[in-house]
């Protein structure tokens, strides 16, 4: 599933808006054959936290949503458009990759290795 963030206007205004980001996500999961599931009256799912920084301690209720989600397996892919959707701190990321191995979701982000 995707996840999509900004959380200033300048981001929006940068290239990184909402609907811009869910628009490359999609793109990027055409080009490497991922199958999107479909929710919500054929609608694409997206966990959306607008207008909140990634910074440790924020809360951050659809990513916390989206973690819950691939923990109970609901999901085995989180895609973001770059690393800093998900996180912009060193520990809150490890913490990530642990709990992504832990319960075996993949992340792939679009525009980072």
């Amino acid at each position: 599933m995707f996840f999509v963030r900004v959380s200033t206007e300048d981001q929006a205004k940068e290239g990184f808006s909402l609907p811009e980001q869910k628009e490359r996500l999609e793109a990027l999961c055409k080009f490497k054959g991922y199958k999107i599931y479909y929710y919500y009256y054929y609608y694409y799912y997206y966990y959306t936290d607008a207008g909140i920084s990634a910074k440790t301690g924020n809360h951050r209720p659809e990513f916390y949503r989206l973690i819950e989600d691939a923990k109970n397996k609901k999901i085995n892919t989180i895609i973001a458009l770059k690393l800093d959707r998900l996180s912009r701190s060193i520990y809150d990321w490890e913490n990530l990759l642990k709990t992504s191995e832990k319960y075996g979701f993949d992340l792939v982000c679009a525009n980072d290795v």
